[in-house]
């Protein structure tokens, strides 16, 4: 029979877990969101150019 041990040292402080939360926090907004949008945005821009490469571009056909 086995039986969880939920003593004083598998207790975290709040402080310790505020400061994770917030290292979470940063890296998240200033590190992998950022790289995130430039590479939809950079994706997106690449998608349109390639269109317009077979397709040709927006407007009325010249004639």
């Amino acid at each position: 029979m086995t039986q969880d041990q939920a003593g004083p040292a598998s207790v975290k402080s709040p402080v310790s877990t505020r400061r994770k939360e917030l290292l979470t926090f940063l890296v998240l907004a200033f590190g992998i969101w950022p790289i995130v949008a430039v590479g939809v945005v950079g994706g997106y821009g690449f998608l349109v150019w390639m269109w317009q490469i077979i397709f040709g571009p927006p407007g009325p056909p010249g004639g």
